[in-house]
């Protein structure tokens, strides 16, 4: 970055070089070592697409099942000592001797488990005192292939967090957090022999998951969808006030689904949008960080989000279909607000529009939203006529509907064939001349076909990520070969051997930039299990439960913005996916219990994305934001500014987890129909207000007084409850020993609340909870308590609690409490529903004083002429 401190715009080739070097390693041999680091790529690609396919089972030896992890974590250390150069000043173009011994001694620690299965069976999964010092050489050259793949900051923090695990019984480590320490034999079989630590659940999501999406966008991109969309994008917006800029948003929202590497995603449309957005008006920076912040929000864009979402599977216990409707909604409105922070960027600049055309914004709008919605329709469509023909030939339908997907891909590719290839424009020429989306839009719509797939199996058939990104890489397989003999076939050309061979070195290029990319998420998620097996291995998560519980008070608001904090601050130098692993290992059931004390209730899903969005973050704020250091490469401004730019046009992304901790309908939980799309129309506006007042200007530059009010209507259209519940509060407070009675009164579909109050279990302090009652059938008092698992004793007009059955509703969440100690565990409170008015009631004045301020800026403008 010294070049770049004197703001100068990289070259390509030096830009190409910033993202092998962050993203997929910065050496490149030649000759037969280069050959030979090409086939081990393929080969990883391929073991992973095979491993993920219903053939597996046949063709793989079931050890080798068993032990994907290891194998993945082998490839991925070796290609990580021959990609990855020790030092700046290491060479690059051959491997030395000493990065190929810890290459080839690096993965065949990994597989060590794999090699010595029986010896480690017999033993009990224990290691003995072989097995330890090799566990800790392996947990060496991890650490080492992660500093060079991620940088220092994640090998610094997992040797602290080992380093706990020998020395955490010192006199030097403060006692609250103080245990009883660990001999080398134990914390070696934690780490690398048993499934707790190294090979534990984030490797093997990198291993089942990850690894497909990540090759699936490797060749899309490969096969031409990146320029395309782009393209698409600067065809539909380009012409419009502050377009290229509209454009870079749309097309990194679609480039998301391509790649997860927020600094490849700003490198590939940044080389192309931040040009033209500088020559429309827009500073080095702030075209800079327009890039940053929609490339960085890339990676919270369903359906194909960053690994930390299949990770949430596996954490959270939902699945991936869940996972990405809770997503959908703060994704979407969040790109809303961008795409307006743009526009009202280049309103308050009276920027010009690019080219002549003139291009009305209200038919461009609904154009994008009708294809949006028709592309929607179609992915929910095809379940239709599909159920039909596995209904009609059920043993012949599988053949039956690949016929059919190639047919139509046949007949997309040929009306790609009769418009010309698409190639890359020079955003620097004089003359610039922006696509009609009616002459391109043929020219790519096969590349929908892999996505379509890719949602169908996810969301209609429900199968697992693996198995859907496998039969959308399968198709992607099939383009890569054919789209160039079959467009020379329907152009008519004779070059068909040459057609064919281009294509098969896209697809053998497409698998090793897959292979390459997945380095740094192999070696961050075997990392970061490290981290994992120290919380499980010390019980420190607890420890740093009750330091943040102390630090805030006990109150919600405070420890979301540590937690908040966290994230940012561990995110300067690691990638999200380890950011999110080492937080929500430590953070997230925190959040969840203090929330149930505060009388909250929290989903746990809503906390993993409140990890998630500040863990991307990161990758924008100063001073380490790699993302923001990349824009400041190609837009040749200051990086730091770009950064704070882009943090300011991220505020979006700050508060949205805030809101959505709070207002669960935002994540669509427990909403109908009806319902989420009254949401989607609510919360779309109370993002545009809230981005309208931050950014000062509305419909012409507002007062002071006015961005308040902005503001305080966003708030009320995302908190309609916050107002309603204090004007009219949502639960009466019985008595405890009324409870029995409020029970067996309450009807099916109602909500009880009750705050149990007891001494904690460790420290013996008495503490609260909350628990959620949900009502359901028309049984006696007796027989939902019974449901409920309850045992009560009356003492008076307290009512005590038994320790409930094993098993029941609430066994786990009141384990923590002590049942048998000298203070009993009791109802402390009970809260029973009581009439209130929809909340939606309070969107009616908050709509209505956001008329009110526009009355009074169009008064203003027609007054004095400002500018609209």
């Amino acid at each position: 970055m010294a070049e770049n401190s004197q703001n100068r715009a990289l070259s390509e080739e030096e830009l190409q070089d910033l993202v092998a070097s962050s993203d997929a390693g910065a050496r490149d041999p030649a000759g037969g070592v280069g050959t030979m680091l090409a086939i081990v790529a393929v080969v990883w690609s391929l073991f992973q697409v095979l491993l993920a396919s219903p053939l597996a089972n046949y063709v793989l030896p079931g050890d080798v099942i068993n032990n994907s992890r290891q194998v993945h974590l082998a490839f991925a250390v070796f290609l990580a000592f021959m990609a990855y150069p020790a030092f700046k000043s290491s060479p690059r173009h051959y491997i030395p001797i000493a990065d190929w011994i810890m290459a080839l001694a690096g993965a065949f620690i990994a597989l060590y488990g794999f090699i010595f299965y029986q010896k480690i069976v017999d033993a009990g999964g224990l290691a003995d005192d072989v097995d330890k010092w090799f566990a800790l050489a392996g947990l060496l050259l991890l650490f080492e292939g992660a500093r060079r793949a991620l940088g220092p900051a994640m090998a610094i923090i997992a040797v602290i967090f080992l380093g706990y695990v020998f020395f955490g019984s010192s006199e030097i480590v403060p006692d609250v957090i103080r245990w009883k320490g660990a001999s080398l034999k134990k914390a070696m079989s934690h780490m690398w022999i048993t499934s707790e630590g190294v090979f534990g659940i984030a490797l093997g999501v990198s291993t089942k998951f990850v690894f497909l999406f990540v090759l699936f966008g490797a060749l899309l991109d490969k096969a031409g969808a990146g320029n395309y969309f782009i393209k698409m994008a600067f065809g539909a917006l380009g012409h419009l006030k502050g377009g290229p800029a509209k454009a870079a948003v749309v097309g990194s929202a679609a480039t998301g689904l391509i790649s997860g590497s927020s600094i490849a995603n700003v490198v590939t449309t940044g080389t192309f949008t931040i040009p033209l957005m500088k020559r429309v008006g827009f500073s080095s920076e702030k075209a800079g960080a327009v890039e940053v912040a929609s490339s960085v929000n890339g990676q919270i864009m369903p359906p194909v989000m960053g690994a930390a979402a299949f990770l949430m599977v596996e954490y959270v216990g939902i699945s991936y279909v869940e996972v990405i409707t809770h997503a959908f909604l703060p994704a979407t409105i969040s790109y809303i607000a961008l795409v307006y922070i743009v526009h009202l960027e280049a309103v308050k600049n009276n920027m010009p529009t690019l080219g002549n055309r003139v291009v009305s914004m209200g038919r461009t709008i609904g154009g994008m939203a009708l294809f949006f919605v028709g592309f929607a329709g179609l992915c929910y469509g095809v379940q239709y006529p599909v159920r039909w023909i596995v209904a009609a030939v059920p043993d012949n339908s599988g053949l039956i509907l690949s016929i059919l997907i190639f047919v139509a891909y046949a007949v997309l590719l040929k009306l790609a064939a009769s418009v010309p290839d698409l190639e890359p424009d020079d955003p620097n020429a004089e003359e610039v001349e922006l696509p009609v989306v009616g002459e391109i839009y043929r020219s790519g719509l096969y590349y929908l076909l892999p996505i379509i797939v890719l949602v169908y199996f996810l969301m209609i058939e429900q199968k697992s990520p693996g198995l859907s990104a496998f039969w959308a890489t399968m198709l992607l397989f099939v383009i890569l070969l054919t789209q160039r003999p079959l467009k020379a076939i329907f152009r008519g050309q004779s070059e068909m051997a040459n057609a064919f061979k281009d294509g098969v070195v896209d697809l053998v290029q497409g698998l090793i930039d897959g292979a390459r990319n997945m380095i740094g998420i192999g070696l961050a998620t075997a990392t970061a299990g490290v981290i994992v097996g120290t919380v499980t291995l010390t019980g420190v998560g607890q420890v740093m439960a009750d330091l943040v519980e102390f630090l805030s008070g006990g109150n919600l608001i405070l420890m979301l913005v540590m937690v908040g904090l966290l994230s940012l601050v561990l995110g300067m130098g690691l990638p999200t996916t380890a950011n999110y692993i080492v937080v929500s290992s430590l953070m997230a059931g925190v959040v969840v219990e203090l929330g149930a004390q505060s009388g909250l209730i929290v989903p746990l899903i809503a906390v993993h994305l409140f990890v998630f969005y500040f863990g991307i973050m990161a990758d924008v704020t100063p001073p380490v934001g790699l993302a923001s250091f990349a824009a400041a490469a190609v837009s040749g401004g200051d990086a730091i500014k770009t950064g704070f730019v882009a943090f300011f046009y991220s505020l979006r992304t700050v508060a949205l987890p805030f809101v959505f901790i709070f207002n669960t309908d935002l994540l669509l939980i427990d909403v109908t129909w009806m319902q989420g799309i009254l949401v989607f129309v609510t919360a779309s506006i109370a993002i545009l207000v809230f981005t309208a007042g931050t950014m000062g200007w509305f419909l012409t530059r507002s007062r002071i007084y006015e961005s308040v009010a902005l503001i305080l209507i966003a708030f009320v259209l995302f908190r309609p409850d916050f107002v309603m519940n204090r004007l009219q509060p949502p639960f009466a407070v019985v008595e405890p020993a009324a409870f029995t009675t409020a029970l067996g009164e309450a009807k099916a579909g109602d909500e009880m609340r009750l705050i149990v109050s007891g001494p904690d279990f460790d420290t013996g302090e008495t503490k609260e909870t909350t628990l959620v009652l949900p009502i359901t059938g028309d049984g006696s008092a007796e027989d939902r308590l019974a449901d409920f698992g309850m045992l009560l004793i009356e003492d008076g007009d307290a009512v005590n609690m038994d320790e409930p059955a094993f098993g029941s509703p609430f066994s786990d969440t009141l384990s923590s409490f002590d049942f048998y100690g000298d203070n009993p565990v009791q109802i402390a409170s009970v809260k029973a529903p009581a009439d209130q008015m929809p909340k939606e009631v309070i969107f009616i004045p908050a709509l209505i004083l956001l008329a009110f301020v526009a009355f009074l800026q169009r008064a203003r403008m027609s007054k004095t002429g400002e500018p609209a």
